[in-house]
């Protein structure tokens, strides 16, 4: 089970704590950081980590815990601070990031970073290895389930469709695929560099459940995490969000992909972010 099994208005307080050390961790940062990725994720990873998830800091060498994999490993600043909040390792190794001989890299990396399951950052490279671990979670009658974050520009990539083939293939309903669909990627919308919609209606094709949720709201989040249909298919959910979402001159903008707030804007978004 879960350690913390947060409600919903709980989780709420957690994703903005979380917001704001996101936007502090990259202002800091000497190579800066993907601001916009880190922020539309927050609340699905608040859910997981804080509810849903049966993992727990302690037990990270367990055969039945549940796997989280982040795909789209360029949004590592919101992990890490949503790690670091869990108890994953200390809130003071926050302030290293991307800095020399520092535990947290500018993408997820296993042997460095307690927590982290998996080295990701090449896009594609998260739901193959997912599905992999989730047949072999079958096959070893383990009781986990295996939970894998993709952006949605991510799913330009062809290795996310040979995945998607082979786990409704092997019937692997132990394996949860968020989208995490802000609609933006590096150069502009994802509608115009490569348009991957009508989406639900292409992974269905491919043999999966689909469920459709606003992902950066924690109430519809939590509800669709809970409720997920169990008929031997593998389950996808497409988390429509915002990029940047919490900091109002940041979200929705694409040119915050790799930006960070300095000096009166770090300061403009640490407001907005305050405790209510």
């Amino acid at each position: 089970m879960n350690p913390y099994s947060l409600s919903v208005a709980e989780l709420t307080t957690k994703a903005r704590q979380i917001r704001r050390r996101i936007v502090k961790l990259n202002a800091d940062s000497p190579a800066g950081g993907h601001t916009g990725a880190d922020l539309s994720e927050v609340d699905i990873l608040t859910a997981l980590y804080f509810r849903i998830l049966n993992c727990a800091p302690d037990r990270m060498d367990s055969p039945e815990r549940d796997i989280y994999i982040q795909s789209k490993g360029h949004g590592v600043g919101g992990y890490y601070c949503c790690l670091a909040e869990a108890g994953y390792f200390p809130l003071d190794w926050l302030p290293t990031y991307q800095h020399a001989n520092s535990h947290l890299p500018g993408h997820p990396v296993r042997h460095k970073t307690p927590g982290i399951e998996l080295n990701t950052g090449a896009l594609g490279h998260g739901l193959p290895v997912a599905v992999g671990i989730a047949l072999a979670a079958k096959r070893d009658r383990r009781q986990r389930r295996v939970y894998v974050l993709t952006g949605d520009g991510e799913l330009a990539e062809g290795s996310n469709w040979e995945a998607a083939l082979a786990a409704a293939h092997y019937g692997l309903d132990n394996l949860i695929i968020i989208n995490d669909k802000n609609n933006l990627q590096l150069a502009g919308p994802t509608s115009d560099i490569m348009n991957t919609d009508p989406l639900a209606e292409k992974w269905q094709a491919f043999g999966m459940n689909v469920s459709e949720c606003a992902g950066n709201d924690m109430a519809a989040l939590v509800q669709t995490l809970e409720n997920l249909p169990a008929n031997g298919k593998p389950n996808v959910v497409i988390a429509n969000t915002l990029k940047g979402a919490g900091v109002s001159f940041i979200q929705g903008r694409a040119e915050w992909h790799h930006r960070v707030p300095k000096g009166e804007e770090l300061a403009l978004a640490l407001e907005e972010l305050k405790d209510e």
